[in-house]
């Protein structure tokens, strides 16, 4: 644990792309709180990924602030990703080059 001087305002960590140890780590050392309204139990949250944090990064605060952090994208912003996309219905047709290419010996050879 830093100890950090005792000023009266601190500038706020960026904690976006952090797991959630280590901002709770980087919080503490700048002297500031951090609160998860998404995870109620963040005290034991290890692994999972800052995506959101208010305020913003390097915008001062009084010492003690207590600053929020989303683990989950919110409704429309993003965290979905493309979507699930298998299985695909049709299902393609099977083939791939043997559809394109006649097989040898063929009877009934197709003209071009």
């Amino acid at each position: 644990m830093r100890i950090t001087p005792r000023t009266p305002e601190v500038r706020v960590p960026r904690l976006v792309g952090l797991m959630a140890v280590d901002a709770r780590e980087t919080a503490e050392a700048r002297g500031v709180r951090l609160a998860a309204p998404d995870r109620p139990d963040f005290h034991l949250t290890v692994v999972d990924y800052v995506v959101r944090q208010y305020p913003p990064p390097d915008a001062e605060v009084p010492r003690g602030t207590v600053i929020t952090v989303w683990f989950d994208f919110g409704e429309a912003e993003g965290g979905g990703g493309a979507g699930v996309s298998e299985p695909r219905r049709p299902v393609p047709p099977p083939g791939g080059l043997y559809r394109e290419l006649d097989e040898p010996g063929d009877p009934f050879e197709v003209l071009r």
